[in-house]
């Protein structure tokens, strides 16, 4: 569904029957050859995110064992409440 308004744009999406689990990411775009993706805030998200921030490829498993242990605890409209372990 799409709802439009003079400074709103809202875009409701639905999944597949059968389809189950959390969105991981969505694409979004004027065609499909300037399609952007965004990923949507969850642990396994933040994750990999941080990951690749915070140790790049070249480092070791014991720096990549020592890494904090990130939980998504809420997240609504206007914030995100995330743990560091």
């Amino acid at each position: 569904s799409v709802s439009v308004s003079a400074h709103n744009a809202v875009i409701g999406l639905a999944k597949a029957p059968g389809s189950t689990g959390p969105w991981d990411k969505f694409c979004f775009g004027l065609d499909a050859s300037t399609l952007q993706e965004r990923l949507f805030v969850s642990e396994d998200n933040v994750d990999g995110f941080l990951g690749t921030v915070l140790c790049p490829s070249f480092c070791s498993q014991s720096a990549l064992e020592s890494q904090p242990l990130i939980e998504v605890l809420d997240v609504t409209e206007d914030r995100i409440q995330i743990r560091l372990k």
